[in-house]
C-alpha cells in the first residue's frame, strides 16, 4: 500500500477561548460567503433589491442549519436527539438543510411579498456553489468517502484519499461530488444570467434534477457508515425524489407557461420576462404620484374640463370602505368567475392581458360600426332619392 502523497492538515484549525474551530466549519463559512456574493449579483441582475440578501440570509441560514442537523440526527446510525448539539464531529445533512432552507425562503417571500420561484431561482446557484466548497470540510474531517482502494496504482490524491483512522485508501467521493456541483453551478448561473424569460422556477428545477441525479448515483457507493438511514437508505430515497421532482417541476412550469401565455418560454403578447420590476423608495413613489397628478391635471385642463391650476388639482375622493361582511359576500360571489378566468387557456385572438383590452375595445368598435352601417345605408338611400327628385323637378 502506498503512503499518502499529500499533506494531511489537522481537523482543528485554531482554538478560541477553549473552543476548537475546525476546518470543517471554516469551509462551510467560506461557502456561505461565496453564495452571498453570487446571490447578490443575481438579485441585481433580476431587479431585486440587493439589500434583501441579508434578510434572505437571516431567514435561510438558521432554518437550514436546524434542518441539516435534525435530519442527520434522526437518520444517522447510532445517533439520538440528545446528540443534537454535538457539532464537533460534523453531522450536517444537506438534504435536511435543503428542507430547512426552503422554509426560510418561504418566510422571506411572505415578509417581502415576493414570488417564491423568482427568489429560489437566484438562490440555488449560490446554494450549489456553497455545497461544492463545503465538501472540502469532509476532506478535513476525513469523512464521506467511498469504498476501499486496493490497487496501488490508484492510491493517489485526489482520486483517492488516505484515512488515518483505518490506515487505508478510499475513493474520494467528496472530491467527485465537488466537481459535479461546480459543473451544476456553472450551468445554473449561466442560465440565470443569460435567460430572463418566463417561466420562473427553471433554475430551481435544474438544481433538484442535477443534484438529485449526482447524489442518487454516489449515495449507494459510499462507505456504509455515511449512508443515512437505519433500515432504509433515506438519503438515496430523497436523492431520487429530488431528481424526479426536478424533472416534473420543469415540465409543469414550461407546460403551464404554454397554456397561459401561448409560448413555452416568454410570452407572445404580454410581459415576457421573469424578472421583477424595479423597486422604488417611498420618496421616489411619492414624487412619481405627484407627477402623475400633475400630468392628469394638464390633460383635464387641455380638454377644457378643469380650470384649476396644477397645484389645486382635485384629489380623487377616497373610496368608501365597505363592511367586512359585505366585502366577504362580494368576494364569495366573484370567486367562481375568478377561478374560471384563472384556468382559462391562452387565446391568440385575445392576445394576452395587455392585448386583451385592445381586443375588447376593437370588438366593441366593430359592433358599433356594424350597428351604424344600416343607418348610414338608409341615409345614403334617402340622399340619393332626394337628388333624383330635385333633378326631376328641375327638368319639369
Amino acid at each position: 500500500m502506498n503512503e499518502p502523497n499529500y499533506a494531511r492538515p489537522p481537523k482543528v484549525a485554531f482554538t478560541v477561548f477553549g473552543l476548537d474551530i475546525r476546518f470543517y466549519a471554516i469551509m462551510i463559512l467560506i461557502g456561505v460567503l461565496l453564495a452571498i456574493v453570487v446571490v447578490s449579483f443575481l438579485f441585481k441582475r433580476r431587479n431585486i433589491p440587493v439589500g434583501w440578501v441579508i434578510d434572505l440570509l437571516l431567514c435561510v441560514l438558521p432554518l437550514g442549519i436546524i434542518g441539516a442537523r435534525t435530519f442527520s440526527v434522526l437518520t444517522e446510525r447510532g445517533s439520538s436527539i440528545a446528540d443534537w448539539f454535538n457539532f464537533q464531529g460534523g453531522g450536517l445533512s444537506i438534504t435536511g438543510g435543503i428542507i430547512g432552507g426552503a422554509l426560510g425562503v418561504v418566510l422571506f417571500c411572505l415578509i417581502h411579498k415576493i414570488n417564491f420561484l423568482r427568489v429560489a431561482d437566484c438562490l440555488v446557484p449560490g446554494l450549489i456553489l456553497a455545497q461544492a466548497i463545503g465538501r472540502w470540510g469532509n476532506f478535513f474531517n476525513q469523512e464521506v468517502y467511498g469504498g476501499k482502494v486496493t490497487d496501488p496504482a490508484l492510491q493517489w490524491f485526489p482520486f483517492a484519499v488516505y484515512i488515518d483512522d483505518v490506515g487505508e485508501w478510499h475513493y474520494a467521493f467528496f472530491f467527485y461530488e465537488m466537481l459535479a456541483n461546480l459543473l451544476i453551478f456553472a450551468l445554473l448561473f449561466t442560465l440565470m444570467w443569460k435567460c430572463n424569460k418566463r417561466p420562473s422556477g427553471l433554475s430551481m428545477a435544474g438544481y433538484f434534477f442535477g443534484y438529485g441525479l449526482v447524489r442518487s448515483i454516489m449515495e449507494p457507493l459510499r462507505d456504509p457508515q455515511f449512508q443515512l438511514g437505519h433500515t432504509v437508505m433515506i438519503s438515496e430515497v430523497f436523492a431520487i425524489l429530488m431528481c424526479v421532482g426536478g424533472f416534473l417541476l420543469a415540465a409543469v412550469l414550461i407546460g403551464w407557461n404554454k397554456y397561459k401565455h401561448g409560448s413555452f418560454f416568454g410570452s407572445k403578447n404580454s410581459e415576457p420576462l421573469a424578472v421583477l420590476p424595479v423597486y422604488y423608495t417611498k420618496e421616489q413613489r411619492k414624487a412619481m404620484e405627484e407627477e402623475r397628478k400633475k400630468t392628469a391635471a394638464r390633460i383635464l385642463r387641455a380638454a377644457g374640463e378643469s380650470a384649476l391650476p396644477e397645484e389645486e388639482a382635485p384629489a380623487p375622493p377616497p373610496e368608501e370602505k365597505k363592511p367586512l361582511a359585505e366585502r366577504f359576500r362580494l368576494w364569495r360571489e366573484e370567486l367562481p368567475g375568478r377561478i374560471k378566468e384563472f384556468f382559462r387557456p391562452y387565446s391568440p385572438a385575445e392576445g394576452g392581458e395587455e392585448a386583451g383590452e385592445g381586443g375588447k375595445a376593437a370588438a366593441e368598435k366593430a359592433e358599433e360600426e356594424s350597428a351604424a352601417a344600416p343607418a348610414a345605408e338608409e341615409t345614403e338611400q334617402e340622399s340619393a332619392a332626394g337628388e333624383e327628385a330635385d333633378k326631376d323637378g328641375g327638368e319639369a
